[in-house]
């Protein structure tokens, strides 16, 4: 069966008060916006075949930053004045796609697990929907304008309903069609719209962590446990690159940065620096985010002759964009000329401003190829680049 998914992210937010990182989908936990964190675990779930995202008319830039390089795996509409019909709105995003099922989600409930997602999934039949739930455990009560305790509501078969919620797609669009048509916008959740047309609603197990951030205190709390979690459990990523360059007539070479005179150049469609092309792959490869030329076509004019610091920067932006902190950078140059010891110090004082790490985190290395094949024959010029980066982690599984 296809699966999809609609997260509802459209919301302001009012109750969580105001921040200048915007509503509260897009303020910071544990390094990343709360929305960045929904995204990841459905787009990580191997069930789930297309993810919509519904978001305010005047969020795009804080969805583009927040989500990264997640934009680009799903689509992305705009919703309407309330939860109700943003999540309409989503729904008819995925009419082409003819999903068999839809789960709906707060975008807010950045907890969301594996587990959990299979578990509604599971569940799924083509004429019921699923509902995640958590039994009530506390006494309830029920009282007047007064303020006053007029009953104890017997707590047996009651249950707090949470999110995702998933339905065939056919029936539960059909059911917020009608609501729509008759101007009904007063339903709290999407299990009370398939109830009111009739769709069974079974039940499942939720999750005592699939929260739902509400308030200022609760975002507070998320980024209190995830700094936690990742204290406990960092993220420590090793990424590699290689790069090489073949000699040209020229006056001198650009190294990590550093010109150094020569006899000859590198020739290349930049400046050729074998360092940092190497040290832009290894950054990039800690996010699982392509090479150089995914980001810089050699094709593309614009990067003719250009300096590549630019090129490390802007791996730097996305390492950064994902909460991750470089933790430090080895580059190993493989040439039989020009020298490189007396360079040292200036590549490595370059590079640790490029990265924003301290000069005890860079490490600049050079080895001859003992004569041997190109490098040997004084051709070209290879360089290694390793970099690890830490990001905020997880408990393991």
């Amino acid at each position: 069966m296809r699966v999809a998914a609609v997260i509802v992210a459209a919301g302001r937010g009012e109750r969580a008060g105001q921040s200048v990182e915007g509503p509260k989908q897009y303020r910071k936990i544990g390094g990343e916006a709360v929305l960045a964190h929904t995204l990841r675990a459905f787009l990580g779930c191997p069930f789930i075949n297309d993810v919509v995202v519904v978001i305010h008319k005047e969020d795009e830039s804080l969805f583009a930053q927040a989500a990264g390089d997640y934009a680009a795996r799903v689509t992305c509409v705009t919703g309407g004045p309330t939860r109700q019909e943003s999540t309409r709105l989503g729904l008819l995003a995925l009419k082409d796609q003819a999903p068999d099922h839809v789960l709906i989600h707060d975008g807010v409930r950045p907890f969301i697990s594996a587990d959990l997602l299979e578990r509604v999934i599971f569940n799924l039949t083509p004429h019921i929907g699923v509902l995640p739930v958590l039994a009530v455990s506390d006494t309830l009560k029920a009282a007047g304008h007064d303020a006053m305790v007029s009953a104890t509501v017997p707590r047996a078969g009651l249950y707090a309903a949470q999110t995702p919620q998933a339905f065939p797609y056919g029936p539960i669009m059909a059911a917020h069609d009608a609501a729509f048509a008759i101007g009904r916008s007063d339903f709290t959740d999407d299990s009370a719209i398939a109830e009111w047309q009739g769709l069974p609603v079974r039940i499942v197990e939720g999750s005592a962590d699939n929260t739902k951030l509400t308030w200022a205190k609760d975002i507070d709390m998320a980024d209190d446990r995830l700094s936690q979690r990742h204290a406990a459990f960092p993220d420590v990523r090793t990424g590699n690159g290689y790069d090489v360059h073949s000699f040209e007539p020229g006056n001198g070479v650009t190294l990590a940065g550093v010109f150094i005179e020569h006899d000859r150049k590198l020739n290349g469609h930049s400046d050729a620096d074998v360092a940092l092309h190497a040290l832009t792959d290894a950054l990039l490869a800690t996010r699982g985010a392509g090479d150089i030329g995914t980001h810089f076509p050699p094709s593309d004019p614009q990067w003719k002759g250009a300096a590549s610091h630019i090129f490390v920067e802007h791996a730097v932006k996305i390492v950064r964009a994902a909460g991750g902190r470089i933790a430090n950078a080895d580059i190993t140059l493989i040439c039989e000329e020009p020298k490189v010891g007396p360079h040292r110090e200036a590549m490595t004082a370059a590079l640790s401003k490029m990265l924003g790490i301290t000069p005890d985190r860079v490490s600049v290395k050079a080895t001859t190829n003992e004569k041997m094949g190109f490098i040997g024959r004084k051709e070209g010029i290879a360089a290694i680049a390793t970099a690890s980066v830490i990001y905020p982690g997880g408990l393991p599984e």
